[in-house]
């Protein structure tokens, strides 16, 4: 009963997130902004929580205002409203966080939450910023790449899920995962190429071959997502990031394949 009843809750979390992330989408790109931006906001504060509750201080208010505005600035630059010449404006601010810790008091190791502080930058702001670059790819808003892209993590997800509990013998990673399985990721493999042939006859935001690259890029990369956060999670001696999302963890739980998957996407969408 405590296993039907986890996975009822998950099964509606899931849905009434995915129906909130699609409808803001469609809806235009507006309603894209103020929702993963929030989204992002909610990520990086989760991180910083975690780190200071390992007895770090990276500062976290300081982090999320430079994550939020380096989403915020990419926007505009993505859709031609601002100058990329103010890109440069993040670097100084950025660097306030050394004349923090210079005069921080309590803090017995300055330099590893000074790191720390930059990781959650790069590891969760970066990636969430570069979501503009995908949604402005056509030079103009357009929801149909970052939208087949989620849909192939989730169809990925899906796939590996049910593959590895029905087929799952040998471990992919049991060091830093021990659930996941060979198994399971060939069949998230083969559901994600699956669902982007699918969604290459409906959309015409990229060739079908470009489709496919984008789901073994997330196959790739999206399951080293999941083995990397995982990873976090053991180091941090957590089950879960958090509980903001019952039944599935935490925003960095249910985010961390497409934050390391984004990334590749955006340089292969750029390159190729």
């Amino acid at each position: 009963m405590n296993k039907f009843s986890e996975l009822y809750q998950r099964i509606i979390s899931a849905a009434a997130g995915a129906a909130i992330i699609i409808s803001s989408l469609i809806i235009g790109e507006w309603s894209y902004f103020i929702v993963f931006l929030t989204i992002s906001l909610l990520a990086q504060w989760e991180f910083y929580r975690l780190i200071k509750l390992q007895s770090y201080l990276p500062i976290r208010l300081l982090g999320v205002v430079i994550g939020c505005s380096l989403f915020v600035l990419s926007f505009f630059v993505a859709r031609g409203s601002i100058d990329p010449k103010y890109y440069f404006a993040i670097f100084p601010v950025a660097s306030l966080i050394f004349l923090v810790k210079l005069y921080k008091k309590n803090d017995n190791n300055p330099f590893l939450s000074i790191a720390l502080f930059y990781l959650g930058l790069t590891y969760v702001a970066l990636p969430f910023a570069l979501m503009n670059v995908v949604v402005h790819y056509h030079g103009y808003y357009s929801y149909e790449i970052l939208l087949g892209l989620m849909l192939i993590i989730w169809a990925s997800d899906t796939g590996a899920y049910f593959s590895g509990i029905r087929f799952g013998k040998r471990k992919l990673f049991e060091r830093h995962s021990p659930k996941k399985s060979w198994e399971g990721a060939i069949g998230g493999a083969i559901t994600a190429v699956a669902f982007s042939i699918l969604i290459s006859r409906y959309s015409t935001g990229l060739a079908q071959w470009q489709w496919m690259c984008v789901a073994m890029i997330v196959v790739i990369a999206g399951t080293y997502g999941d083995l990397v956060e995982s990873m976090f999670k053991r180091t941090m001696q957590i089950k879960d990031s958090g509980a903001s999302i019952p039944g599935h963890g935490g925003f960095l739980d249910r985010f961390d394949s497409l934050i390391l998957a984004v990334p590749f996407v955006v340089v292969f969408l750029k390159l190729f």
